[in-house]
């Protein structure tokens, strides 16, 4: 098995592991987790007024990011969140507040589990990252170099190749996900440059 084929496999491995480990905590705690979030993140002086923030929408068992994001809004931050197109097309739209998100939905009408909410809004490509002073992206573990174990796909990394030399990538996860060890990793992975927890905010790479 070639090393990048191996990378893979063990991504799958820790990513089901991390879903399982996840599927254990309530609606309640991830709703209590995500005001943690907020709380660190403006303790760290991570969200500055008026500032842009590419950020996320929670989905499944992640922590809730509407605290974090509702923080971002408080602050007069321009925020900015993922939208899925067909295949590995990632666009990215401005949220101008939470009620804009929009549950995405199958051809069938039902509600799709695997996609976060959007806003309805026009979308941009990944080139408006260079406006972000801070990138907010998912993660399922993170070690001492930055690595992060995302959702798959990688469209993430293809669109942070976008980002501004300036700008600073935290990754967010639960407490028990930063990890001492060496997160699996292939050449496309960027590493981010700090964790947050509902336990507080970390830079990682030194």
């Amino acid at each position: 098995m070639d090393m990048c084929k191996q990378q893979r496999e063990l991504k799958r491995h820790w990513r089901a592991a991390a879903i399982e480990r996840r599927k254990r905590t309530s609606a309640d705690q991830r709703r209590e987790a995500g005001r943690l979030l907020a709380e660190h993140a403006l303790e760290a002086s991570l969200i500055r007024p008026r500032s842009t923030v590419a950020a996320f929408a929670s989905m499944g068992s992640e922590i809730s990011m509407m605290p974090l994001l509702e923080a971002m809004f408080d602050t007069d931050c321009r925020v900015l969140v993922p939208r899925l197109g067909a295949g590995m097309e990632v666009g990215w739209s401005e949220l101008n507040g939470l009620d804009d998100l929009r549950d995405q939905r199958n051809a069938d009408g039902s509600i799709n589990t695997h996609r976060p909410q959007e806003p309805e809004n026009a979308a941009e490509g990944p080139e408006v990252l260079t406006s972000a002073e801070l990138i907010i992206v998912p993660a399922f573990a993170v070690d001492e170099h930055g690595f992060r174990l995302g959702r798959g796909g990688g469209w993430y990394d293809r669109a942070l190749e976008h980002r501004s030399s300036t700008a600073r990538v935290v990754a967010v996860c639960w407490p028990w996900e930063p990890t001492d060890e060496t997160v699996p990793h292939e050449p496309h992975d960027i590493p981010v440059d700090g964790v947050l927890t509902p336990d507080g905010y970390a830079d990682v790479r030194g």
